[in-house]
């Protein structure tokens, strides 16, 4: 009884059986009405009996729903697609925002990154990067937190939000010096804030680390929201010369990123 069990368990596992479920899925996929399993036996070249037993499994999924001795696809199909095209939108972003972070890295010749800002928090983290190379060159890993005050990311992320959010953010900040020349007084972060604003774009001079600079520009997405902040981060010493064409490569690049998400 046993292996019987288990031998019914292995066919239903079998390579062959996922091709037949994936191609029985396709059927219903392809019908706007439902299908008989006779209709379904002859399409797929299967026995009845076979595809019966396949049937069965889905329908307790909700992959399918049986209707008058026809078949067609059930609520969990539909929701497993939902899942798949939002799968698919992420990875289609974030396969262009890489691109675009190529491209800035080797106009640049510096190390560029992806920030975002935490929901419920006054930090943005690193989550994706790619790196100069130069020998010298800004050291961070993906998943590093900065505080938004003393990093160019952090203070494009701020430009974007509203003066009453920009206020309650620096009423409850508690700065902290990173290097000797960071900026912790909140008028004049706040000039910097709404300087960001007005010019599109942040840039910082040894604030949250001795001999960096950070320059940065938002991307958004197609319905306007903000996807992080496009940074270039480089030693101050090479960027020292070049802060307005850097600005302007990150500028170029992160509304290049965002056309190609479909902000207009």
């Amino acid at each position: 009884m046993n292996d019987t069990v288990q031998e019914g368990e292995r066919r239903a596992a079998s390579p062959q059986s996922v091709t037949r479920v994936i191609r029985l899925l396709e059927v219903l996929c392809a019908s706007s009405e439902p299908v008989s399993l006779a209709d379904l036996s002859r399409r797929l070249a299967t026995p009845k009996s076979s595809l019966a037993a396949l049937l069965r499994g889905l329908a307790d999924e909700g992959f399918v729903t049986g209707l008058d001795g026809a078949w067609r696809l059930g609520p969990g199909a539909f929701g497993l697609g939902s899942a798949l095209t939002e799968a698919r939108r992420r990875l289609q972003s974030s396969d262009l925002i890489r691109d675009g972070m190529r491209r800035l890295s080797r106009a640049s010749g510096e190390t560029v990154l992806l920030g975002v800002g935490e929901p419920q928090g006054d930090s943005m983290t690193y989550v994706d990067l790619v790196e100069s190379s130069h020998v010298v060159r800004y050291l961070v890993s993906i998943g590093d937190r900065r505080p938004f005050y003393a990093t160019a990311g952090g203070r494009a992320l701020l430009a974007t939000c509203s003066p009453e959010a920009v206020d309650s953010y620096l009423k409850r900040l508690v700065a902290q010096r990173l290097a000797p020349t960071t900026q912790v007084d909140r008028a004049a972060l706040r000039a910097e804030i709404g300087i960001a604003r007005e010019q599109g774009f942040a840039q910082t001079v040894d604030q949250a680390a001795e001999g960096v600079t950070g320059t940065a520009a938002v991307i958004r997405d197609a319905a306007g929201q903000v996807v992080g902040a496009l940074v270039i981060a480089a030693p101050t010493a090479r960027a020292r010369d070049r802060l307005s064409e850097l600005a302007q490569m990150v500028v170029a690049e992160a509304a290049l990123i965002s056309r190609s998400l479909g902000f207009r």
